[in-house]
């Protein structure tokens, strides 16, 4: 079991992560393991995607369909091509799938592990489910608001972090930050005792939050099928993800700028220190 039997969800919870392993397994391990023969273009520049997130898109939109009659799916291949829709659908409809096909497609094409699926389950505005799916290492992690969150049927809690920034460790994405903002979070890093550019992969980075491996990270493009799993999972671990002013996460917002962390305290002291006199 995937969460306790008695969550009021289970068997939601448990039909999902095997729709997410079907598809993996059928279309984006094969394409994997073949990457040099697979078609890649960019959808915008700078971003590649390949025929094997198209098509595990379809598919998983599909097997919910399948598992959840009427409830509409925002995809990351398909909003590509209409920037309005994830908005659209998470303010209006009352439940929607937020699906990223292939977490970490630079990665995937470049034989790098570290590419993971993620769908999240959004009721009213709030990410009420998530799973991320991890196919090389095997691991399958989930959450459930106010039902924790889990990696492969065991309790995943953050673990207790230290009090001062020079030890703690993090990652800090600053592809679109303004140049003055980054050139400020650049001068800061030294507060801390590592500051990387992160893995490229939300599935990987937010997992390494919640297992203790680093203790933050900061994210300025918020795109909501990035985020809204990862984010839950490290909630229900007992961490902190919220926006640069304080406000929760919600994946409906346009807002930019994202700030998670292992635990509240941690996520004031990154806050500070991270970005004084920025």
């Amino acid at each position: 079991m995937l969460v306790p039997s008695g969550s009021r969800s289970s068997r939601l919870i448990e039909d999902v992560a095997l729709v997410i392993q079907e598809v993996a397994a059928e279309v984006l391990e094969p394409a994997f393991a073949r990457r040099a023969e697979l078609e890649v273009w960019e959808k915008v520049p700078g971003e590649a995607v390949t025929a094997a997130d198209v098509e595990a898109e379809r598919l998983l939109g599909l097997r919910l369909a399948e598992l959840q009659p009427g409830v509409p799916m925002v995809g990351e291949e398909v909003s590509s091509g209409d920037p309005t829709l994830p908005g659209a659908w998470l303010a209006e409809a009352p439940r929607v799938w937020l699906v990223d096909p292939l977490d970490g497609t630079a990665n995937f094409v470049a034989g790098s592990p570290d590419w993971a699926v993620m769908v999240a389950l959004v009721e009213h505005g709030v990410t009420v489910a998530s799973w991320i799916w991890r196919p090389t290492d095997r691991r399958m992690f989930v959450a459930e608001r106010g039902g924790g969150a889990w990696l492969d049927g065991q309790r995943l809690l953050c673990p207790r972090a230290p009090h001062e920034a020079s030890r703690l460790t993090g990652a800090v994405l600053t592809r679109y930050f303004e140049e003055a903002t980054r050139d400020s979070l650049a001068k800061n890093a030294h507060r801390f005792a590592e500051v990387t550019a992160g893995r490229r992969c939300a599935g990987v980075e937010y997992p390494m939050i919640a297992e203790g491996h680093q203790h933050f990270a900061l994210f300025h493009r918020t795109l909501p099928w990035d985020h809204a799993p990862g984010a839950l999972l490290v909630e229900e671990a007992g961490g902190r993800a919220c926006r640069l002013d304080g406000s929760p996460y919600q994946p409906a917002q346009t807002s930019t700028g994202l700030l998670v962390a292992i635990d509240a305290p941690t996520w004031t002291t990154v806050r500070e220190n991270l970005f004084e006199n920025a």
